[in-house]
């Protein structure tokens, strides 16, 4: 019997100058919940009139549960062909923990065709990736893929958990002041998409594409700014957000595009170098105890501050302390991924002559994180032909046991 979840999307409920945006989720034991986003109500004519955001937040859920979607409301036929696409390529991507599924929706009917105005909105969180994309879309740099960037949201319920209302404002607060120079609006979004989904590695896109899709009768194009660049993207297995997954969680009228992925960490800080909005309120961390600020301890802060080393800048104004060198060597718990990004910041700080003490510090940092990733390779490679050995020897067991029960019956 085939597993189904059922999408209820819910009439728009408006209080206190707060519009929320839900649905109700009914699970293959008929348990509900409710997935829902709030903004402002002056975003309401915005807001698309179909269920889209709500397919594309639920589509890692249902494959993870391996259970069929059915929505009990209006869905773009162009968003289904693309997520069978996206569902296959994370099929073949990790195949033991996402199934292709099938998608169901009461009205199939696509949006009506608008006069192209390339309006964009972008997902902004105030850190190095999303400023360069606001910035290069602003100045142009970007060349023939700049788009007419009028708006940016910044979503509540992310990596500042929604309890902590006060936080989320401040540093929200700290986004417009960054972005006002530049002449785009920032919009706040709250959400417990997260609360849904456990695997935020993967899923954290599809959360910003349904944020970004709600929006949709205002805008044509939806922005996610890059995380790893296009030559780290097959070191490890993929980074939930990339180039080749999140174009596929688009409609014929609404684009969702991956940007900046030719760019590493280190060219993205250059180029936002000499906007002092960025340097004064950039906020990258998301471990320290005050998450609208750079807590200056964590990896991530760690990184940020020496990527600014690397290219010769000073430290910003948005870390309230610079690191040592204990810190820099005692980094640990690097993936893959991360670990790529520190050995190009020691290449370039190499062929850029830097001799400091925090280079070595650096280098150690490297070889004790390559230590325990090979560690942890190797682990799994023994067990992993244990299990096969042991699999084997069961099959070997019952086939045994099998021509044993064929003798005794052909005895009889």
């Amino acid at each position: 019997m085939t597993k189904k979840t059922h999408l209820w999307p819910e009439n728009i409920v408006e209080t206190e100058g707060q519009i929320l945006v839900s649905a109700v989720v009914e699970n293959q034991n008929q348990k509900r919940t409710n997935l829902w986003y709030r903004l402002g109500a002056e975003h309401r004519h915005l807001l698309t009139k179909t269920s889209d955001p709500f397919v594309v937040a639920m589509i890692f859920n249902a494959m993870r549960k391996s259970t069929d979607l059915y929505v009990h409301g209006q869905v773009s036929p162009s968003l289904l062909l693309n997520l069978e696409e996206f569902q296959a390529i994370w099929n073949c991507w990790l195949p033991n923990r996402y199934t292709k599924i099938e998608i169901n929706a009461d009205i199939e009917q696509p949006q009506p065709k608008r006069k192209r105005s390339e309006n964009s909105v972008m997902a902004f969180s105030g850190g190095v990736d999303s400023c360069f994309t606001a910035w290069r879309h602003h100045n142009g740099s970007c060349g023939r893929s700049r788009r007419n960037l009028r708006a940016a949201i910044m979503i509540h319920g992310f990596d500042i958990p929604l309890e902590e209302k006060n936080v989320f404002e401040r540093a929200a607060k700290n986004s417009q002041k960054i972005l006002t120079p530049l002449g785009i609006k920032l919009t706040s979004v709250a959400t417990n998409f997260r609360d849904l989904d456990d695997y935020w590695n993967d899923a954290h896109a599809a959360g910003l594409a349904s944020c970004l899709m709600l929006l949709q009768e205002g805008y044509e194009i939806g922005l996610i700014a890059s995380s790893p660049p296009y030559n780290n993207i097959s070191i490890a297995p993929p980074w939930g957000s990339n180039p080749i997954t999140d174009r596929l969680l688009s409609n014929d009228t609404f684009e969702i595009i991956h940007d900046g992925a030719a760019f590493t960490r280190a060219e993205k800080i250059r180029a936002i170098s000499n906007w002092p909005q960025a340097l004064r309120y950039l906020r990258v961390c998301w471990e320290g105890e005050e998450k609208d600020r750079n807590c200056c301890r964590c990896e991530k802060c760690i990184r940020t501050i020496l990527n600014f080393r690397v290219i010769g800048l000073a430290l910003p104004a948005c870390f309230e302390q610079d690191i040592t060198d204990s810190q820099i060597a005692a980094v640990r718990g690097l993936n893959a991924q991360h670990l790529f990004d520190y050995k190009k910041m020691l290449s370039n700080a190499k062929a850029a002559g830097i001799c400091d003490s925090w280079v070595t510090s650096l280098e150690k940092c490297i070889k004790q994180n390559e230590n325990i990733l090979n560690r942890r390779r190797s682990l799994w490679q023994r067990i992993r032909k244990t299990v096969a050995l042991r699999t084997h020897m069961r099959q070997l067991v019952l086939q045994s046991d099998f021509r044993k029960a064929s003798a005794v019956q052909g005895a009889k």
